[in-house]
Order: structure tokens, then C-alpha cells, then sequence
């Protein structure tokens, strides 16, 4: 973390010699360095390594492709193209495509993504509660589809539509661990989902990359069906989630945060519960440490802008799942902070490192987690 936040404020500080020295390649200076005040388009690519005795080295990378439209009109936002890949030198590889669409004049608005994983992973159980004792290591393939469309039918409304589907597929070494020998676990072989279903959005924001007014409420509800012959589901999973932005001063934001899901129908696939901790919210958990039929999680963030480059946060929140009973004795605590890179100031896009910490359960270590992507956190 350390090593990571002095990079990033060397960068900052030494922008000015990076931006007009050739010692560094055209495209770097391009894509990291280059103030451009158009609305042009604008391609990053941002590095990935890592080791784990799991996986062995992940070497790989993403890419993101900013561009507007329609380059006329002001209000126009930025759409996206972003992709990532890895493999490990254990023969595991994770791949995802997707775009963020907005049409001239915000008129309609597209998401797409596809995405593969064959990647391993620790499952703990089901509950608020799960030990890390539990810990059970699988084994992951999963292949997803989503698409999005909605239209503005007023100043700040939007409805449409929401489809896709996903196959699961897991495998356990460990036949004495929690995955096969707790009863309560429904879905442990998997199976193929397809879903559909209503979307409604308010959207008021300022800017949809680094907003500093207004407000955001997505909801849907994706209607499922399971296809084939381990996979009977039938029921859906309802999504609202809630951002409001003000702009204290010029430099400094103050953001809050918040999201509910619910699974529904008579059956709780494991693999379908909503799981708490991420990159975006409750950020310092593992996610799906912690899942069931339901979550909730709000968080706060304080975002100040010390230049046009480098930005810090401040953040703290609170979350929990649970089956049909939500006590606020429940609830785990998280904060953290983190640092921002804009690599294209006229977009509002940056390179985002964030630390969160949570709860310190009895006899386990805190929970914490370092995060690196591209863009705010909401």
C-alpha cells in the first residue's frame, strides 16, 4: 500500500517532466499525461499482477475507452468500452467485456457485458455469522451475459429493460468441508439461469464519471428461471440502490451511498444470494464471506480534489445479510481511505486505490482489503 501510494504521488508531482520528456513512450504520455481539454476519446490500459499459492503468478491487464457521442451537445455523458483479462501459471484465467452506452443528448441509455471466470475461491457458508475456520477452497467456472436498455422518458426518468443469463459450475477437493456437509446449502452443482425483467432509474447527477451534484436510484428485478436438468430455480432478485452527491466547495464532495437486495422464491441457491463486500461497497470484506437471501449496506465518502490530478477520500459505512430477520445488532462496520489518479482530467477518469478496513471477529484477524481499478467507487 505504501509503495503504492508513493507511486502515485510521484506521478502526480512529476507530471509535468513526464508529460514533455521522451524518455517515457508516446503512448504513455498519452494515455497518463497529456491534458486535453476536448472532448476526444481516451484509452488507458492499467497493468495486473499478482501471486497466490492458489493460483501461482496472474499476469494480465485492463483496458478502458472513453469517448462521448455526440461531442456537440455538453450534457452528452461519457460512454465506455472496458475490458480485462488474466491468466495464472496454473491454468486459471478470468475475461470480461463491457460497454456503458449513452446516446446524443442522454436520450437512451445501453449496457452490455460479457464475462468468463474460471478462477477459485473460499466459500465460508451461508449467514452473517460464517467463521473463517470454515473456509472452504473451490473451484469456479462461470460464463454471464447481461444487457441493459432504458429510455429517457423525462428530464431525469428512465424505464427499460434488463436481460441475461449465467451458468455455474463448481468443484470441492475437500469433501469434509462446509460446502458438502452443510444441509442448509442449496445449488451446490450449479446450474444455467436465464432472467429478464423491469428497470427504473432517476438520474440527476452532474456528471456520470466523477459527479459532485445531484442523484442516482437504479432499481430492478431480474425474474429468473433455471434451464436444464440441476437447475430448478424459479424466482428473482429485486436491486435498489440509492447515491446523492453535494458539492461542499469547490474541491471537496461529500457522497452517500446505499443498497438493498433481496432474493425471492421458495428456493436459495448459494450462488444467487446477494453477498456483501466489494470493491464498491463495504469495501475491506471478502466478498462472499458473508451472503444470504437479503443485504443492505450504506456508506458515506469524502472526496477532496487537491489538484486537477490527484484526489483523496475518506469513506465509512456499515452492511449485513441475513435470511428474514434484519437486526441492527447485526450490522459490520467498514472504513478506509484512498487515493485517485486522473489520468483524463476533462472526463473526470482516474486510476482509484482504496484500503478498507471492517470488524474484528474473535479470534480472526480484522478484516481488510486493498483495491485497485479504474474510476470512483459510486
Amino acid at each position: 500500500m505504501k509503495k503504492i501510494i508513493i507511486a502515485l504521488f510521484l506521478t502526480a508531482f512529476l507530471q509535468p517532466v513526464f508529460a514533455q520528456n521522451s524518455f517515457l513512450p508516446k503512448f504513455i504520455r498519452k494515455m497518463y499525461f497529456d491534458k486535453d481539454s476536448s472532448k476526444k476519446s481516451s484509452f488507458v490500459i492499467l497493468p495486473v499482477l499478482s501471486t497466490a499459492p492458489e493460483t501461482g503468478l496472474e499476469l494480465g491487464g485492463a483496458g478502458l475507452l472513453s469517448f462521448y457521442t455526440d461531442t456537440l451537445n455538453r450534457n452528452t455523458r461519457v460512454s465506455n468500452i472496458f475490458a480485462y483479462a488474466t491468466i495464472t501459471t496454473k491454468g486459471q484465467s478470468r475475461f470480461s467485456l463491457s460497454t456503458n452506452y449513452w446516446t446524443p443528448q442522454n436520450k437512451y441509455h445501453y449496457i452490455a457485458a460479457i464475462s468468463y471466470i474460471n478462477f477459485p475461491f473460499d466459500f465460508y457458508g451461508v449467514g452473517n455469522n460464517t467463521l473463517k475456520s470454515n473456509a472452504d477452497r473451490l473451484g469456479l467456472k462461470r460464463f454471464k451475459l447481461a444487457m441493459n436498455g432504458e429510455k429517457k422518458i423525462s428530464q431525469n426518468l428512465y424505464i427499460g429493460l434488463v436481460a441475461g443469463g449465467f451458468d455455474y459450475r463448481f468443484t470441492d477437493a475437500d469433501k469434509t468441508g462446509v460446502f458438502e456437509t452443510d444441509p442448509a446449502i442449496e445449488g451446490r452443482h450449479g446450474g444455467t439461469t436465464i432472467y429478464a425483467g423491469p428497470t427504473l432509474i432517476f438520474d440527476s447527477r452532474n456528471n456520470n464519471t466523477y459527479t459532485t451534484k445531484g442523484a442516482v436510484i437504479t432499481s430492478y428485478l431480474d425474474l429468473m428461471k433455471g434451464i436444464g436438468s440441476n437447475s430448478g430455480y424459479s424466482g428473482g432478485l429485486l436491486n435498489i440502490e440509492y447515491a446523492q452527491f453535494f458539492s461542499l466547495s469547490k474541491r471537496l464532495v461529500l457522497g452517500f451511498n446505499a443498497q438493498e437486495q433481496s432474493l425471492t422464491g421458495s428456493q436459495s441457491p448459494f450462488y444467487l444470494m446477494p453477498a456483501l463486500g466489494s470493491d464498491e461497497i463495504m469495501r475491506g470484506y471478502y466478498n462472499g464471506r458473508f451472503r444470504d437471501r437479503n443485504l443492505i449496506a450504506a456508506q458515506t465518502e469524502l472526496r477532496y480534489r487537491i489538484g486537477s490530478r490527484i484526489g483523496l477520500v475518506g469513506f465509512i459505512g456499515t452492511g449485513q445479510v441475513w435470511n428474514s430477520t434484519f437486526s441492527f445488532d447485526e450490522l459490520k462496520p467498514n472504513y478506509g481511505g484512498g487515493l485517485r489518479y486522473f489520468f483524463d482530467t476533462e472526463k473526470g477518469l482516474s486510476v482509484r486505490v482504496d484500503y478498507g478496513v471492517g470488524e474484528k471477529r474473535a479470534n480472526e484477524p480484522r478484516f481488510s482489503g486493498l483495491y485497485i481499478g479504474l474510476g470512483e467507487a459510486f
